[in-house]
């Protein structure tokens, strides 16, 4: 095996360690479907839909609310006990639900 053919074998697995897992996240979205729909389509115009969004962004807004840098007093509390992990599980969670 060539150096080059290692290394990329060695980042393919890095990658795959480190993707985050939907079911784990699904199980985590109970608290969110209060407000933002147990499918990711929110029952009320107050609340964004979450599902369909792109990953990358879910993760960051969320962690933006959890760092305050975001300012939302229903979404601080919702938020404060989350790990990095929850947050990439539910964004990949809500990422892979259909928009409609």
């Amino acid at each position: 095996m060539s150096n080059k053919t290692l290394i990329l074998a060695l980042m393919a697995s890095l990658g795959a360690a480190n993707a985050a897992d939907i079911e784990a996240g699904k199980a985590k979205s109970a608290l969110c479907a209060a407000c933002h729909g147990a499918n990711g389509i929110s029952p009320s115009p107050l609340w964004p839909n979450l599902a369909g969004q792109k990953e990358a962004y879910l993760a960051k807004q969320i962690r933006a609310f959890k760092s305050g840098e975001r300012k939302d007093p229903s979404m601080a509390p919702m938020v404060a006990a989350l790990t990095d992990a929850d947050i990439d599980n539910l964004a990949a969670y809500y990422a892979s639900l259909k928009s409609n």
